[in-house]
């Protein structure tokens, strides 16, 4: 997220972490930039007014346009005009919500953006005999519905998404923990073991596997 309005931003960034969404911020458009030249993204919060270059957010969706043509960029600014409208889409942008907005609307839209990317995943993913549904945040093994917070599902979700693969804890902290992270190191292993405590019943096994010096891994089916 791209957003100069500290309250703004704190407000938005607090809400889609609630949700399960890992969010770097950046104040700037330079800053905006850096950022997205750096690291890999899945979508981008944009504002339109952004100190540090003459076109503010036009000029980083220009300049990610040019890195990247496939992730969604989600405009938010105050200005209302058909102008601006048409100038954001003309430069890149997949969606414009004009501020106030409603976040519960903000939430919708970042759903939609991301089925429609063209690296979305299938809407349901399956493996070892776990149904993971990513639009409702639900998990379902044994017919019985599983209770997860946002983050044992970020999680998940990215285990799941990658099954057969094995995942560093490194890679894990980059995609279910903003690039801010402070925290203890053995987070990851905290949250491995909250999350086969939730899936597993006594006697059935346990779908998470530990390749010590290397990772986690969920075995693909077939």
């Amino acid at each position: 997220m791209v957003e100069d309005d500290a309250r703004i931003a704190d407000v938005i960034r607090r809400t889609l972490t609630e949700s399960g969404y890992a969010v770097d911020l950046a104040a700037t458009a330079p800053d905006g930039i850096t950022a997205f030249e750096i690291d890999t993204y899945d979508l981008v919060l944009l504002d339109l007014m952004l100190p540090g270059l003459p076109g503010g957010g036009m000029d980083v969706c220009r300049r990610i346009r040019e890195i990247n043509s496939d992730v969604p960029v989600l405009m938010l600014t105050a200005l209302d005009s058909m102008k601006s409208k048409v100038q954001g889409l003309d430069v890149g942008a997949d969606d414009y919500l004009v501020k106030p907005f409603h976040l519960v609307e903000l939430l919708a839209r970042v759903r939609a953006l991301l089925r429609r990317s063209p690296r979305a995943q299938p809407p349901t993913l399956v493996a070892q005999g776990v149904t993971l549904i990513p639009a409702t945040q639900t998990a379902v093994r044994a017919g019985r519905t599983i209770d997860l917070t946002p983050k044992e599902f970020a999680v998940l979700e990215y285990l799941m998404r990658n099954a057969g693969t094995i995942i560093s804890s490194t890679e894990l902290i980059d995609h279910a923990w903003d690039s801010n992270y402070e925290g203890f190191s053995n987070v990851v292993q905290t949250y491995i073991r909250y999350l086969r405590q939730k899936l597993s019943l006594p006697g059935e096994p346990d779908i998470i596997q530990t390749r010590r010096g290397a990772g986690y891994l969920i075995a693909a089916d077939g």
